[in-house]
């Protein structure tokens, strides 16, 4: 870096960057939370020729032409483009993200999510992000050649592979359920567990290719492994846990009506189909997002009018998931002649769909379907508890709403309740613009 763009205040590398600095050039201003130009606040570095501050006896060419020999001492220049050129300073600062940059729409999503909004773009003497993000696109030099102006980021295609794969989970698991109520005695458990292990190894191509795959940078190993832990057990109390309920409330399976129960607890087998099968429709809906996002980010001028057009495209696409997942549970139950169970499915379906859009943008989301897992878990060991003595009111809750509502109202409120969470967290998310910044990965 030459002593006119980088450092020319004899400061050691980034302190001319570094956020909240007296008299830098783009000071952090922690009442708005954004950048201030140095060059319009008195007293700044760059108010001054040579980045100093005035003599305490005046600005007199005596002492004007000292402080330039001091600086000049140094090893310093003086620092004049600053003032003049403001992009200039913040081109410095994010030089390796414009240097990157295959386009200026990627500049923009860099610039947000590093806090400049569009009225930090108007201190910049722009009129919104996306055109501060195409000043520096062009000024920032790359491998000393000019390259011509970007192609508009193409919208993701729709490929074969990741459409069919979408389609196995809920045909394995269709043959699965298929086994199991075909058989008696012990077959029947053998047919269960293949089947079980045969949809958990198609669930896994399905989840790795398409608009549900996760990027190249994923989380922890640790905080993946308890997401994909959280999401068996809400499987798993989608399948068992309605029935376990009932048989714990009723005191064991022999305290259960006739006819409720076939074995130990009963299985609920039309929530998991239809989830399975739904694996299509989630895909999907996550492939109209993501494509309707990338045509409106190539065409928006502001990041309002992004996040007012991009908010509607969301609401509606979760919308057709959770119609096609209704017509999939109305489907299934009718088929294996079993109660669809709406609430607690649909609240489990759209929980699990917000936490993967959330995962692909790499947002963190399993403390939340922790807390559902823990509610479905706390209403079983409550009931339990209640029986010891002296303890009935712990049991007096849960006892209330399966009563009123339903053994299956506990699923559907905990996991409704954290489905709305991830819903609000996706409005303020995935509705900004480097959320849908083009990164280069096929779907």
């Amino acid at each position: 870096m030459n002593g006119e763009e980088g450092g020319a205040v004899n400061a050691g590398p980034g302190e001319l960057d570094r956020p909240g600095r007296p008299g830098a050039a783009d000071a952090w201003d922690t009442r708005s939370e954004e950048w201030l130009l140095g060059a319009d606040q008195p007293g700044s570095v760059d108010a001054f020729p040579g980045g100093g501050s005035p003599a305490p006896g005046g600005d007199s060419p005596g002492s004007r032409a000292a402080a330039e020999d001091t600086a000049g001492s140094r090893g310093s220049t003086p620092r004049r483009g600053a003032a003049a050129d403001p992009v200039k300073t913040l081109m410095h600062r994010h030089r390796e993200l414009c240097e990157r940059a295959v386009d200026p729409l990627e500049i923009a999503a860099g610039l947000e999510v590093h806090g400049v909004t569009d009225r930090t773009a108007a201190r910049f003497r722009h009129r919104d992000v996306f055109s501060l993000a195409e000043e520096l696109y062009a000024r920032v030099p790359r491998d000393g050649d000019r390259r011509p102006p970007p192609e508009p980021v193409p919208a993701p295609r729709v490929r074969a592979d990741w459409a069919l794969l979408t389609l196995l989970p809920g045909t394995v698991c269709a043959a699965a359920v298929t086994g199991v109520r075909l058989t008696e005695g012990r077959p029947r458990l053998v047919a269960a567990a293949v089947g079980v292990l045969a949809v958990a190894l198609a669930v896994r191509p399905a989840l790795r290719r398409g608009p549900l795959a996760l990027p190249v940078r994923t989380p922890a190993r640790h905080t993946a492994t308890g997401t994909r832990a959280w999401t068996c057990w809400l499987l798993a109390y989608a399948l068992l846990g309605d029935g376990l309920l009932r048989a714990v409330m009723h005191g064991g399976p022999d305290g259960l009506p006739t006819g409720a129960a076939h074995g130990p607890w009963p299985v609920t087998t039309t929530p998991v189909l239809a989830l399975t099968l739904a694996c299509a429709p989630a895909a999907w809906s996550a492939h109209l997002l993501t494509a309707g996002a990338r045509r409106r980010l190539a065409s928006s001028r502001g990041l309002e009018e992004f996040t007012g057009a991009v908010q509607p495209l969301l609401l509606g696409t979760f919308a057709l998931f959770l119609g096609a997942l209704t017509a999939l549970l109305a489907l299934c139950g009718a088929a294996l002649g079993e109660p669809a169970g709406y609430p607690a499915a649909l609240a489990l379906g759209a929980l699990l769909l917000l936490a993967r859009l959330l995962a692909v943008h790499n947002v963190p989301q399993g403390p939340t379907l922790a807390a559902a897992a823990a509610t479905e878990a706390a209403a079983v060991a409550l009931v339990l508890a209640g029986r010891l003595p002296g303890c009935a009111f712990l049991a007096a809750p849960v006892d209330a709403l399966a009563d009123a509502w339903g053994a299956g109202s506990v699923p559907a409120l905990g996991c409704g309740a954290a489905a709305l969470a991830l819903l609000l967290r996706a409005t303020r998310t995935l509705t900004r613009a480097s959320a849908h910044a083009p990164t280069g990965d096929p779907q």
